[in-house]
C-alpha cells in the first residue's frame, strides 16, 4: 500500500438510534486523547468489531487489545437494524432464498455458530432476556405471490431437513392482533435481539472481564492509517495508536480507506418506532407481547412488536436506497417515514392514535456477488467487512473469523470466508447509481401490499 490511507469520510447516521435511546444506564467510554501502543487494534465497535474483540481476548489473553469506535457503542448500524439474527438462508440481494443444498447447509451451520456465540455471551455477561431471545421469526404473507414464495421456501427447507410451522390467517391474528396477514411460515431458529442492548452489554462484558488487556474508546474515528516501520499507526482526531495488527470492522467504510474500491454497494434502509403503547392501546391491539415478521418478498416491510425495559412498541422497516456517498439527508428519513406510517396503518387500523417516536436510516453494505469483503488486505491488516445486509449473524462470524485469521488460528469460519472470490467490480458510477435505484424501485413496486 501507499505510505498513508486517509479516510475519505466519517460515518454519518441520520435520525436517532431508537434501540439505544430506549435503554437506560449505558456505560460511556473515553475518547482517545494520546498516543498508545497495542498488539491488536480493532476499528469499529459493532457486531463484527466486538465479536473480534471477544475472540481475541480468548486466544491472546495476555496481549494488549484496543478497540476504537467512531461515535458511541450501539449508535451506528449495530443499533439501527431490526434485531433478527437469522440462521436460515436469507439473501437480500436475490429474488430467491434457494441455493444448492450443500451450500445452504454449510451456511446454516456457520450462522448457528454466530447464534450460539450470542447466546453464550448473553449468559456469560448476564444480559436481560430481551437482549437475546430464542423467539423465532415469521415469514408473513399478504398476497398470492407471498404464498407461492413461502411454499417454495418450505419445500426448500424440507430438502434441507429444517423445521418450520405453517400459520393460518387466524394464527397470524392471534399472534399479531392484525387481520392483515393471510398466512405465515414460522421459523424457530432465529434469535430476536434488542440490538443496542446486546451490543452495549457485550462491550461492557468484554471490558470488565479483560481489564488488564482490553481498552475501548468512543468518539475516536480512524482518520488515517499509515505504515510506521514494522508497525502501523492509526490516527484519530485527538490521538493515535501504534499497533502490530489491525482488524477493520467497519462494513462499507472499508472503501473510505481505499479498500475494495468500486466493489461495495452502499444501501440505506429506513425505519420508524412507535411511542410506548399505553394499556388501552395494547388492549385494542391484542396478540402476543412480542413477535417479529420478515416479508416473504425481501423488499416488503419488516415488522416487530417488542416488550421490555421501555414499554411495548412496534417497529416498521421498509424502503431502500442505493447511496454511494454513504450519506442520506434527514429530509429523506422524514419522507420515507410517511411510507412507514401508511404501512403501520394498513396493518394496525385499530391504533389510529399511536404516534411514532423515532425515525432513522441504517447503513448496509452489499457486494454484487453476495460475498464478504474478508481477509488480509495488506500486511497485518484484516478486513471483516461487507455483511450483505445480514450484519447480526454475518458480522459476528466475520469478526470471529478476522480474529482467528489475525492470530493464525485455523477454523471453519476462516476456511469458509477465504473460499470466496473478491466482491465483483461495480459498473461505472452513474450506471450503478441509476441502475441500482431503478431495480430497487421496481422490486418495491413488485412487493405491492407487502410494502
Amino acid at each position: 500500500m501507499s505510505k498513508s490511507r486517509v479516510a475519505k469520510r466519517l460515518p454519518r447516521d441520520p435520525g436517532p438510534p431508537a434501540w439505544r435511546n430506549i435503554i437506560p444506564d449505558q456505560p460511556r467510554y473515553p475518547k482517545l486523547e494520546n498516543k498508545i501502543i497495542t498488539d491488536y487494534l480493532i476499528i469499529g465497535g459493532g457486531f463484527a468489531g466486538l465479536s473480534a474483540a471477544r475472540r481475541l481476548c480468548q486466544i491472546v489473553n495476555t496481549d494488549k487489545i484496543t478497540l476504537i469506535e467512531a461515535t458511541e457503542i450501539a449508535a451506528g448500524p449495530a443499533g439501527r437494524n431490526s434485531g433478527f439474527m437469522i440462521d436460515l438462508p436469507h439473501e437480500l440481494g436475490s429474488g430467491s432464498y434457494q441455493d444448492k443444498i450443500e451450500v445452504d447447509q454449510k451456511h446454516i451451520k456457520l450462522n448457528r455458530h454466530a447464534l450460539q456465540f450470542a447466546k453464550n455471551v448473553a449468559e456469560e455477561y448476564l444480559m436481560p432476556s430481551e437482549a437475546v431471545e430464542q423467539a423465532g421469526r415469521i415469514n408473513g404473507v399478504v398476497n398470492s405471490d407471498g404464498e407461492k414464495h413461502n411454499l417454495e421456501y418450505a419445500q426448500h427447507l424440507d430438502r434441507l431437513g429444517e423445521k418450520y410451522k405453517d400459520l393460518s390467517t387466524s394464527d397470524m391474528k392471534e399472534i399479531t392482533g392484525s387481520t392483515f396477514y393471510k398466512s405465515g411460515l414460522f421459523l424457530p431458529g432465529c434469535l430476536m435481539l434488542q440490538p443496542a442492548l446486546y451490543i452495549s452489554k457485550l462491550a461492557k462484558g468484554i471490558s470488565e472481564s479483560n481489564k488488564d488487556n482490553f481498552s475501548l474508546y468512543e468518539h475516536s474515528p480512524a482518520i488515517e492509517i499509515k505504515k510506521d516501520s514494522e508497525s502501523w499507526e492509526v490516527k484519530t482526531p485527538t490521538g493515535s495508536v501504534i499497533t502490530k495488527k489491525i482488524i477493520m470492522a467497519v462494513n462499507g467504510h472499508a472503501e473510505s480507506f481505499g479498500f475494495f474500491e468500486k466493489r461495495l454497494m452502499h444501501v440505506f434502509t429506513y425505519a420508524s418506532m412507535t411511542k410506548s403503547l399505553n394499556t388501552e392501546q395494547q388492549k385494542k391491539l391484542g396478540g402476543k407481547k412480542s413477535w417479529g415478521i420478515t416479508p416473504s418478498n425481501p423488499m416488503g416491510s419488516t415488522v416487530r412488536k417488542i416488550t421490555g425495559i421501555n414499554g411495548d412498541r412496534i417497529l416498521i422497516r421498509n424502503r431502500w436506497t442505493f447511496d454511494p456517498s454513504m450519506e442520506v439527508s434527514d429530509q429523506r428519513v422524514v419522507k420515507f417515514g410517511k411510507d412507514q406510517d401508511k404501512s403501520f396503518n394498513d396493518r394496525f387500523p385499530m391504533l389510529p392514535d399511536v404516534e411514532m417516536e423515532f425515525r432513522w436510516a441504517g447503513r448496509l453494505c452489499l457486494s454484487l456477488n453476495s460475498v464478504p469483503a474478508f481477509g488480509e488486505v495488506d500486511k497485518n491488516i484484516f478486513s471483516a467487512c461487507c455483511q450483505n445486509g445480514i450484519g447480526t449473524a454475518k458480522g459476528t462470524l466475520a469478526g470471529i473469523g478476522a480474529a482467528e485469521l489475525a492470530t493464525n488460528t485455523n477454523s471453519i469460519i476462516v476456511n469458509d470466508m477465504q473460499s470466496y472470490d473478491q466482491p465483483k467490480k461495480l459498473p461505472p458510477k452513474t450506471i450503478s447509481y441509476f441502475g441500482a435505484n431503478a431495480i430497487i424501485k421496481w422490486r418495491e413496486h413488485k412487493a405491492g401490499k407487502e410494502l
